[in-house]
């Protein structure tokens, strides 16, 4: 696992303890979930009442409740910034463990 944030990792499988770690607070964790339902929700939306206008909300929704958790929270730099792709499969992994019992809701 890479030591310094300068450092890149080479996948997703080692990439995703650091992102669990950047994630330990519950709050902050909570709030990428209702993030992500919120997305999941609005793409259903959208798609089955063919209003695209509301695709636009999926970013700012997204990341809105994710960066409140770190911002305030969590209190430390959200990984997307670094790391786009994995942090985004972070998420999706994350609410996955969590609704499967592997990690604390």
């Amino acid at each position: 696992m890479p030591s310094q944030a300068t450092e890149r990792y080479q996948s997703f499988a080692e990439f995703y303890p650091y992102y669990l770690q950047e994630h330990s607070n519950p709050t902050c964790r909570r709030l990428h979930y209702v993030g992500s339902l919120l997305v999941l929700a609005i793409l259903a939306y959208a798609l089955l009442n063919q209003q695209w206008l509301w695709l636009l909300c999926v970013p700012l929704v997204g990341y809105g409740f994710a960066w409140i958790g770190h911002f305030v929270f969590e209190k430390n730099r959200p990984a997307t910034f670094q790391y786009p792709l994995y942090s985004l499969m972070g998420d999706w992994v994350m609410l996955k463990d969590a609704f499967t019992g592997r990690i604390r809701f």
